[in-house]
């Protein structure tokens, strides 16, 4: 009697599809059978690239002779620590009774890697295999890709732009790093007392270092500019003759005797106090001390619930929310995805394909068996919003390359239990995110003033939270947050951040006589005005990277790109993948390129990863940029998608790799390094590294 193999990608998966097809057979050594199905699986990676020496014995010692090395045919080989489960594996892919063999690894790019590495050893041959694509791992999900399995062969090209990601970072890193040591590790080691260097490079690592030592270059060269504010205090009186101070800052607006003078910073303040208590003193001449209202305008700002979640999105919020690491985060919404609660995590997408869509409601009403949210999913069906969610920027097609946007299945409820406080919370962030989609927009009321005493004029702007919409469910800490935010035009979006010495805070005034002051108020009205004072500020540095922000940086390097037919080209294109990055940033840590403050998250370089900088920003300093890491990651693309082949690719990097390669067996620079790493080393409490 024929059977079915289903290989899976770990043992806890395996179990999954196990109880899904039912299958209560015996419990082998790795791996489960019945009468007409088996289930195994891998512990990830089974199979490796082997190490140059593999190749001849020669490569085993560093040697410029021996590079570059981009041999013709690779070689792989078992892991040893699991070549046990190898083994198992390979037996059952190979069995005479084994007709059709499921590939049910994670449905991406590295699981089609790790199974066809796995099918490549144990030389598979006339066996029928088809893909299970799946996006949950609930029980009605993983049918349904069972029901739908596509030929493997359909997934060729994806398989061949994995083989290449390993085959570059693989030519990249034993090439690029073997040479750079060479060149480059003695004086290191000399430089930092060690007995030797290693220089590890790879062509997403080194450009993340890149872009790290550059932010904290740009803290340490920002001259802070000092600036001098005008802001008044301007005296109103509500229907039951209560005082209400409403606050606003001058402005050098046309027909201020400041306007177009060299002694603005911008036009909402001075370089000099001098300048700023003269425009005071100037205004208080001539009593009395009031204000004529210029204008007033009243409109509705409508606020949509953001889009939903994709991995990289949810780290970053994770980051801020929790300080916790993106790898941190990704080992929880892989737990909470293996726990059948949310749906497949390693995605870029942050909208829903049509086909979920039409079904979401089930999503959602499993979501009232969850206590946290059942009073929202409740009203979220009631609402029906659900019903035309497809015709929304939330469902696109077109935005979806192998998995939509992370969101709860509604199912799953009984893992709940066993969850840590932390992954409850990520959990409940993700439900929040997703049900906010359901919800109206959240509007706010918002009043602009301008208010005039000899030509000069001061203005102030008033956003008050009318309707919550949205924000009931999505903002956990809506009740604690004030309805009513004051802001100034130098404190708005987009314009460079600002810090303001201690001149006390703006007092809270009755919400409700604010709204009626602000809505009375006319045209020609005169206001008294209460004070007038100078407000220091300067000038802020650009922010350090966060573990969670440096991921967002990552997925959308593509837009650092300055070439804008270049941004165009490789528009979408990040920084490795979502599947890879935090393993990336996990990397720069662990081998103290980078520094990681755990209770911040922040992010800074080492001296060690300085160096390394410098280093490699005079041998290969396209290693640093974007450009190139991004349009790597666009060519893969193209052979996933079939538009390159993978000769084509290949070519292409086997001509990078030695070009570079060769160049800096060529270079007679080490020792010029010196005076730049004194530069570095001055903002370290030593030169050697603890």
């Amino acid at each position: 009697m024929s059977k079915s193999l289903y290989i899976a990608e770990k043992p806890s998966v395996a179990q999954q599809f196990a109880d899904a097809l039912k299958i209560r057979g015996r419990r082998g050594d790795g791996y489960i059978e019945s009468e007409d199905a088996i289930v195994t699986w891998c512990v990830g990676h089974l199979v490796t690239m082997s190490y140059p020496e593999a190749y001849d014995m020669k490569y085993k010692r560093w040697s410029l002779n021996t590079l570059p090395f981009l041999p013709k045919e690779f070689k792989y080989e078992v892991i040893p620590g699991v070549s046990k489960q190898f083994s198992i594996v390979k037996g059952l892919l190979t069995r005479p009774d084994v007709d059709t063999i499921y590939v049910c690894t994670d449905s991406g790019r590295e699981g089609e890697y790790i199974y066809r590495l796995v099918a490549q050893m144990a030389g598979v041959k006339d066996k029928r295999q088809k893909r299970v694509w799946i996006d949950s791992q609930t029980e009605e999900e993983i049918l349904r890709g069972i029901r739908d399995a596509k030929d493997e062969s359909e997934y060729d090209n994806l398989s061949a732009s994995a083989y290449l990601r390993a085959k570059e970072d693989y030519l990249m890193g034993i090439n690029f790093s073997r040479v750079l040591t060479l060149r480059y590790g003695p004086s290191m080691s000399q430089y930092l007392g060690t007995k030797f260097t290693v220089l590890s490079v790879g062509r997403v690592m080194t450009c993340v270092l890149g872009m790290v030592v550059r932010r904290e270059r740009e803290i340490r060269n920002f001259v802070k500019t000092p600036f001098y504010r005008v802001l008044g205090s301007f005296q109103a009186a509500a229907q039951d003759g209560t005082p209400i101070l409403l606050d606003a800052e001058w402005k050098a607006a046309e027909g201020s005797k400041y306007f177009g003078t060299p002694y603005l910073y911008k036009d909402n303040g001075f370089k000099e106090r001098e300048k700023a208590e003269e425009l005071i003193a100037y205004l208080k001449e001539e009593p009395p001390l009031e204000a004529r209202v210029l204008s007033k305008e009243k409109k509705k700002e409508t606020k949509n619930p953001p889009l939903l979640y994709n991995l990289a999105e949810l780290q970053n919020d994770c980051s801020k929310m929790f300080k916790i690491s993106p790898d941190e985060t990704l080992k929880v919404v892989q737990e909470l995805y293996e726990k059948k609660l949310v749906t497949y995590p390693r995605t870029d997408a942050r909208v829903l394909s049509t086909a979920v869509a039409k079904e979401i409601y089930k999503n959602i009403n499993g979501l009232m068996r969850y206590e946290p949210m059942t009073a929202f999913a409740k009203e979220a069906m009631d609402m029906g919003s659900f019903k035309g969610i497809a015709k929304t920027r939330y469902v696109n097609d077109k935005q979806i390359t192998d998995h939509y946007a992370i969101i709860p299945t509604g199912q799953g409820m009984g893992n709940l239990r066993g969850l840590s406080s932390l992954s409850e919370k990520v959990y409940q962030v993700i439900c929040r995110r997703f049900l906010s989609i359901f919800y109206p927009a959240a509007i706010y009321q918002k009043y602009s003033l301008v208010l005039e005493r000899k030509k000069e004029q001061f203005f102030a702007n008033f956003k008050v939270l009318s309707e919550p919409g949205y924000l009931k469910v999505a903002d956990v800490n809506l009740a604690k947050k004030s309805s009513i935010q004051e802001t100034f035009s130098d404190e708005k979006e987009g314009n460079p951040s600002q810090t303001d010495e201690k001149n006390g805070e703006i007092p809270k005034v009755d919400r409700t006589l604010l709204l009626q002051v602000l809505a009375d108020l006319k045209k020609n009205d005169i206001l008294t005005i209460a004070d007038l004072k100078v407000k220091e500020g300067e000038t802020s540095p650009p922010k350090r990277y966060t573990s969670g922000s440096m991921i967002l940086a990552m997925e959308n390097a593509g837009q650092l790109i300055e070439d804008e037919e270049l941004r165009a080209q490789i528009k979408g294109s990040g920084i490795g993948t979502s599947a890879t990055r935090a393993e990336i940033l996990k990397k720069l840590v662990s081998i103290k390129y980078l520094s990681l403050n755990q209770k911040t998250q922040v992010i800074t370089p080492s001296l060690l990863g300085e160096m390394v900088y410098e280093v490699v920003d005079h041998s290969i300093r396209q290693l640093l940029n974007p450009e190139l890491t991004a349009s790597w990651e666009k060519g893969l693309t193209y052979v996933a998608e079939g538009s390159i082949t993978s000769d084509e690719y290949m070519e292409k990097l086997e001509r990078f790799v030695a070009v570079r390669t060769v160049n800096v067996t060529r270079l007679n620079n080490q020792y010029d390094m010196r005076g730049l790493f004194d530069a570095a080393a001055a903002f370290y409490k030593t030169k050697k590294e603890n």
